[in-house]
């Protein structure tokens, strides 16, 4: 078996079921994948996972239980793939849906996966140099790769080497996934990629939550200074 899928869901957000069975009937050799709830983590078992200022640039923030549950999530997404059969893994999120374009898209990342390790469906336009193309869908290897873990398409290779860099880890997943200095994994983005986000449809974001005025400026000040290291790194 070359290919295997996930699609990860958090079980208390009952909204978002019915897109994620949606998902796994449309997908071949795809499976339900508990999320975990990092609200409902025991104090010691975050304390275990998140630790921070393990790396450089140092994330200027603590992670919310949500992005803790998030990480641990694609890690046992991970895990799953390297106990198994399968070359790679297609892991999805339950707030995406499937449109035209996305088995190109598939077709795509299959041809390239072996060798870039991982490759990102972006539900955001990308611009970058082509490396190769199937119908629309472009697969580019931008110097910043973006954020977010939508879904993507993951190598065993990838895989292992993942997993034995983040116990524990220090940022979100997705921040950490730009790492390829520290990873040794460039990601590949497809874009378009016929993946699109319901999140707001089927009820809105897991993680997030709300801030005051003072809160927000703060956290963009930082925000922007570690974004700034983060691209000086990335053109490394």
């Amino acid at each position: 078996m070359d290919l295997i899928g996930f699609v990860i869901h958090l079980e208390r957000a009952e909204d978002r079921r019915a897109q994620a069975d949606a998902l796994v009937a449309r997908l071949p050799d795809t499976t339900l994948l508990p999320a975990v709830d990092g609200a409902a983590l025991a104090p010691e078992l975050r304390a275990r996972a998140f630790q921070p200022g393990l790396l450089n640039p140092r994330y200027p923030f603590e992670l919310r239980p949500g992005e803790i549950g998030c990480f641990l999530s694609h890690r046992a997404a991970w895990s799953r793939l390297v106990a198994s059969e399968a070359e790679s893994a297609l892991i999805i999120e339950d707030d995406m849906a499937l449109e035209a374009g996305f088995a190109d898209a598939l077709t795509l990342a299959r041809r390239h996966v072996a060798q870039l390790g991982y490759i990102q469906f972006q539900t955001r336009p990308v611009t970058a140099a082509e490396i190769d193309r199937q119908g629309e869908a472009v697969l580019m290897q931008p110097f910043l790769t973006p954020l977010r873990t939508s879904a993507q398409l993951v190598s065993r290779r990838a895989a292992e080497r993942l997993l034995s860099l983040t116990e524990p880890f220090d940022r979100p997943v997705d921040t950490f996934l730009q790492m390829h200095w520290h990873t040794g994994l460039r990601l590949g983005v497809i874009s378009p990629s016929g993946v699109t986000d319901r999140a707001e449809v089927v009820g809105g974001s897991t993680i997030g939550a709300k801030k005051s005025l003072v809160e927000r400026f703060a956290r963009e000040w930082h925000r922007a200074r570690y974004r700034a290291a983060v691209r000086r790194l990335s053109r490394s």
